[in-house]
């Protein structure tokens, strides 16, 4: 038995922890179906040295989500790839928002900033030694 303090603290998401049966059981679903949605790119888990499936708590989450999005709202299969296309696209854009935002906190706290100008529509010129704030930068 492995100690307490031994055990990780946090579960990775991304591990592939579990096979098909195991991860069609948590999902609530037919292992023929998980296959299914793998050959048409929907959950595409990862794959041992002798190919089984292994499927990672990330993908029994997405798997439950094709679920509900299917059963519960009506969507089509090509509805649901193409909103899992939008919520990858939405997450890569959010974290190179955060990328950027550091980036321009990093230089606005750089000595070598005289800070920022900002001009109005009239021409009038400001500066701005305060860098902005997250709340400024980021919807």
């Amino acid at each position: 038995m492995i100690p307490d303090n031994q055990l990780p603290q946090v579960v990775d998401q991304d591990a592939p922890l579990f096979l098909i049966s195991t991860a069609a059981r948590l999902a609530g679903m037919h292992p023929q179906t998980l296959r299914t949605w793998d050959r048409l790119g929907l959950v595409v888990p990862h794959r041992s040295k002798g190919r089984g499936r292994r499927y990672s708590p990330r993908d029994v989450a997405r798997l439950r989500l094709i679920q509900y999005l299917s059963q519960d709202e009506g969507i089509n299969l090509n509805g649901i790839r193409r909103i899992l296309e939008l919520q990858a696209d939405n997450e890569k854009m959010r974290r190179e928002m955060s990328r950027l935002f550091t980036e321009i906190t990093r230089l606005h706290a750089s000595p070598a900033n005289p800070g920022v100008f900002t001009a109005s529509a009239r021409g009038d010129v400001w500066t701005r030694v305060q860098p902005l704030g997250p709340r400024e930068l980021m919807p």
